[in-house]
């Protein structure tokens, strides 16, 4: 199928639901901002927010500029909403920084909290990024983190306990990787493709993270603000079939210049 252009991309993102209205209740929006403005770490995604965001308000007024939620504050519950222009304007931006690190044969780490989603997403991207000559980072071997192991697959690093691979917003498995090239005495990424914790502990740690965020977890929209992330695309991190991401993903390889863009899907 032909690269998608940014009018086509948008359709597709309202049509499957990555942008536009998509499954997550407000009521579940502004819980979790509540619990990251009440300091619960939980949702701070391995950041560092100190005290800076204790107004619910405030991270809302962020959430509705940077990921298109309903700005009202008097609406409470029902539908809300990611803004596709903004998933693509990210989208763009992640673009000019895999470009960079392909041009500067950086070494780049990839990791998903969402392995039953966004895997392949990151699978394709890596696959990319090696041809274009940057090193993918192997993790070390014997990782372990929130009583599980972070292994990899597929050159993507992810959680896995009990032989399954499990979503997981913690930042542990990134800092287990981290620490581990540290004792293997190994170089750090120059580059951090992730999500959730993964993202957030590489950036807190200095290092050039983007990644992908949805719309009920606001630490790397914020992150973001603050300069600790580099990038952060809103989109729904997890609809119905992960083959909704192709579109997308083909359309990320094409901006940045990178090979593959027409094998994406």
């Amino acid at each position: 199928m032909p690269i998608p252009s940014r009018a086509e991309l948008v359709d597709h993102l309202i049509e499957t639901r990555i942008s536009g209205e998509v499954a997550t209740p407000r009521e579940n929006n502004l819980a979790h901002y509540r619990h990251l403005a009440n300091g619960d770490r939980n949702w701070w995604l391995g950041l560092e927010l100190g005290d800076r965001w204790s107004d619910e308000q405030d991270v809302l007024a962020v959430m509705a500029e940077r990921c298109g939620v309903i700005d009202d504050p008097e609406f409470r519950q029902g539908q809300d909403t990611i803004d596709p222009e903004l998933t693509v304007a990210g989208l763009d931006r992640m673009a000019g920084r895999l470009r960079k690190a392909a041009e500067g044969g950086e070494r780049v780490l990839f990791a998903t909290g969402h392995p039953g989603a966004l895997l392949d997403l990151h699978r394709r991207t890596a696959q990319a990024m090696r041809e274009a000559g940057c090193e993918v980072v192997r993790i070390p071997g014997g990782l372990h983190a929130d009583e599980g192991c972070v292994v990899q697959f597929a050159d993507v690093a992810v959680f896995e306990r009990g032989a399954s691979l499990w979503h997981t917003h913690s930042p542990e498995p990134m800092s287990a990787i981290l620490d581990g090239l540290d004792r293997a005495g190994r170089p750090q990424p120059d580059l951090v493709v992730a999500d959730h914790g993964w993202a957030g502990r590489a950036g807190q740690r200095g290092l050039d993270s983007i990644g992908y965020a949805d719309c009920n977890d606001p630490a790397l929209f914020l992150g973001e603000l603050e300069g600790t992330m580099q990038v952060t695309v809103p989109l729904d991190d997890h609809v119905t079939d992960p083959r909704f991401y192709e579109p997308m993903t083909a359309y990320l390889l094409h901006a940045a210049g990178l090979p593959g863009a027409d094998r994406a899907y």
